[in-house]
């Protein structure tokens, strides 16, 4: 294995800590909140107190300003032990770098504080029923009445929906401007015509509440916009990096720890008197896969070590979620047919993983976005 260089020692007394925690306060009570669709808020509050959520938030806002580092930590943690349900990433990697980086001093002292210690749940709501990756199609409205907005539309597919307390919301100002009349807002999610819809079933991360959220005249103090109106969509491809870059970051994890529970499986099932791993075919699939994840981690990790320099372009990150999704898919597919018929049950973590990761390909924006992305950027003059 080709060693990572990227953690310190502290990185690592830190990842020791979080899979700790992961094991004692998610692992055992995962298939119960598979159950009931919702990670309960006790357990984000019990994440605040050790400092899990928002590390990287400014000290002065609560945070201990840490860097990009800490949170890979417990994203990686998070994804290995198919922990899909915890949607620490993106109130932590997303909502909050939003309102740290555009909001003004009043909503960061707001928010902020809260986000870290977990008492404030934070959404982001993009996707709309007709309206998916492409952004500019955003239906959903913000008009100015003196002191506010009145905010009216509908979202779906949104994480953390049913648990939000905050919701960053994507909606259009002006809409003869395209892309230039975009704009984000804060919503409170216990204002006046905010409705939260039911919570969606899906065919994996059946853990994580995932709903669809209506807006009715809802009226949104106008300090609650993000930076300046007509920005949003500016701001949106600033922080998408991040956002794709965790994507992969999980996918690949996940994808690993696949790998070593099909090791561990095909050493111990026997088949026609011996063990499994003891086949050709077994031992060239196990070859293929770890190589590619080897290759696949090169990537990632030197993606890393540019998003900590801030040299992170939108078509490099492009190509690492959809790569590294599209390999997650392929090798937890592996996996399963390693794994045979015990492969297709859910008490085993392949199967779980192999429904959980399809989404992958679909949310950050969809692969087939990523190939565009990415063409545009090699085909350029």
């Amino acid at each position: 294995m080709i060693p990572r260089t990227l953690f310190s020692s502290d990185h690592e007394t830190f990842r020791d800590t979080v899979r700790k925690f992961l094991e004692n306060e998610a692992v055992p009570h995962h298939e119960e909140w598979e159950q009931t669709g919702v990670v309960p808020k006790d357990v984000w509050l019990k994440a605040g107190e050790q400092g899990f959520l928002c590390p990287m938030v400014e000290e002065e806002y609560g945070g201990i300003g840490a860097d990009f580092l800490y949170s890979v930590v417990i994203g990686e943690e998070v994804s290995r032990l198919g922990l899909t349900g915890i949607g620490w990433g993106l109130h932590t990697e997303i909502v909050a770098p939003y309102i740290e980086h555009n909001g003004s001093e009043a909503l960061k002292q707001k928010y902020l504080p809260k986000m870290v210690t977990g008492e404030v749940i934070g959404a982001i709501a993009m996707t709309e029923p007709g309206a998916g990756s492409d952004l500019q199609g955003v239906k959903t409205s913000a008009v100015k009445e003196g002191d506010h907005y009145i905010l009216n539309g509908s979202k779906t597919f949104i994480t953390n929906g049913q648990n939000a307390d905050i919701v960053i919301v994507v909606a259009k100002t002006d809409p003869s401007k395209g892309a230039k009349g975009i704009s984000l807002f804060v919503v409170e999610t216990d204002s006046e015509g905010f409705e939260k819809g039911t919570n969606l079933k899906k065919v994996g991360m059946k853990a994580q509440d995932t709903s669809e959220l209506f807006f009715q005249d809802v009226k949104v103090p106008a300090e609650n916009l993000l930076g300046e109106e007509g920005m949003g969509f500016v701001y949106l491809m600033q922080e998408l990096p991040q956002e794709r870059l965790g994507i992969a970051i999980g996918g690949l994890a996940m994808a690993e720890s696949a790998l070593a529970h099909t090791i561990d499986y095909v050493k111990e099932r026997k088949a026609f008197g011996k063990p499994v791993a003891a086949f050709q075919n077994t031992q060239f699939k196990i070859a293929e896969m770890h190589t590619k994840l080897e290759v696949a981690r090169a990537y990632v990790d030197r993606c890393l070590e540019l998003h900590l320099k801030k040299e992170l372009d939108i078509p490099t990150a492009a190509a690492a979620k959809y790569y590294i999704t599209d390999l997650q898919c392929e090798v937890i597919d592996e996996c399963v047919q390693l794994h045979g018929g015990y492969g297709y049950m859910w008490e085993y973590p392949v199967a779980r993983m192999f429904a959980d990761s399809r989404v992958q390909r679909i949310y950050g924006g969809t692969n087939e976005i990523m190939k565009t992305i990415i063409a545009k950027a090699v085909l350029a003059d």
